[in-house]
């Protein structure tokens, strides 16, 4: 490991001013920068210890019905939070499928977010990446890429976003709040990662120096509550980052759907937001054609980065069509002893009236 300095700040202008220096990183719980580190992956000149910086690690409940959660709330609160949990159940459903729980007592809502992919040819320093070294090359092209992405993906990098937490966030709508030296800005979270492109290095909206301070649910938010899900196909039941992951809200009037909300993890260097399908859904009666339709809608333009993961295409349509009949028979009063998993035995409130 490079040497670094190391300073803690006690405001949020120490930490910006800091964080405006060349070869800075703001440190948090550090569950992904420390390993990026160890690896020679990453090798910050100055590292920015925020977790003492005031505010910050907050669940507000605001006045017009909106939620912020602040960046250093941890994933363990949050999930557990009765009120948060019972608002928005898909969230707090993936939260409790990542990782071990001692992770999740330790990472926080803006490292969740800004977390670095975990393709192995990323983590390998003998690999040629663009992510690392632009311009270098993407060794995973060609290579083992059963994990890897099968919308949105470049010859550039074919890399996938790893994070649970942002799939649902991104389907219903979510701000994330930016603290620059230029003030405040938002970015919704579902524009805020970048798909590779030509430079698969620029990973998302965030500029140098600047720093995640909330990320706010809307009000609308809320109305998914009834009906909402969050399904995880993973190598392990535990442990173990999406190989396809789906969250899923509908709101429903009279029998039929007044609106679908539907995002995927696990497929694209982002959550990737599926609005076609969405809008298959509104204002129609729901059944599991209309669901099929709308899983093909979610797949199209897909295609696969490599030999071994076009089997992700269709795993993905019918991780859709689960997590959307799981939906439409209700959120379970309790979580599930297995969150997110397609073993987990709960199949909603509504199926037990």
């Amino acid at each position: 490991m490079n040497r670094f300095a190391y300073t803690r700040p006690a405001t949020l202008a120490e930490a910006l001013a800091a964080g405006a220096e060349p070869g800075a990183a703001y440190l948090a719980a550090g569950t992904n920068l420390l390993d990026l580190m160890k690896g020679g992956l990453a090798t910050p000149e100055r590292v920015i210890d925020i977790t003492r910086l005031p505010g910050l690690d907050r669940i507000e409940h605001l006045p017009d019905g909106s939620t912020r959660i602040g960046a250093l709330v941890r994933n363990a609160d949050l999930a557990r939070d009765a009120r948060f949990a019972k608002t928005y159940p898909a969230v707090a459903e993936a939260l409790l499928s990542g990782a071990s729980a001692q992770l999740r007592n330790a990472a926080t809502t803006g490292g969740n977010v800004l977390q670095r992919t975990r393709c192995p040819y990323f983590y390998d320093a003998a690999a040629a990446c663009n992510r690392r070294d632009p311009g270098a090359g993407c060794d995973a092209v060609g290579g083992a890429t059963r994990l890897h992405a099968v919308l949105g993906w470049s010859e550039g990098c074919i890399a996938t976003h790893p994070s649970d937490f942002c799939v649902p966030l991104a389907a219903l709508d979510a701000m994330v709040e930016i603290e620059g030296a230029a003030g405040r800005r938002e970015v919704a979270l579902a524009a805020f990662h970048r798909l590779p492109g030509e430079t698969p290095e620029h990973e998302s909206e965030l500029a140098p120096g600047e720093l995640i301070a909330a990320v706010r649910l809307p009000p609308e938010a809320a109305g998914f509550a009834a009906h909402a899900r969050y399904l995880k196909v993973r190598d392990r039941t535990s442990y173990a980052f999406a190989t396809v992951s789906a969250a899923v809200g509908l709101s429903l009037d009279g029998g039929l759907i007044g609106q679908g909300r539907i995002a995927l993890g696990g497929v694209a260097a982002k959550p990737w937001r599926a609005s076609e399908a969405e809008a298959l859904l509104a204002g129609q009666a729901p059944d599991p054609e209309l669901f099929r339709r709308a899983a093909e809608a979610a797949l199209a333009g897909a295609e696969p980065s490599g030999e071994a993961n076009a089997f992700k295409i269709d795993l993905a349509r019918r991780v859709v069509g689960r997590a959307l009949a799981l939906a439409l028979a209700g959120t379970p009063e309790r979580p599930t002893a297995l969150p997110a998993s397609v073993f987990s035995l709960s199949h909603g409130a509504a199926a037990h009236v």
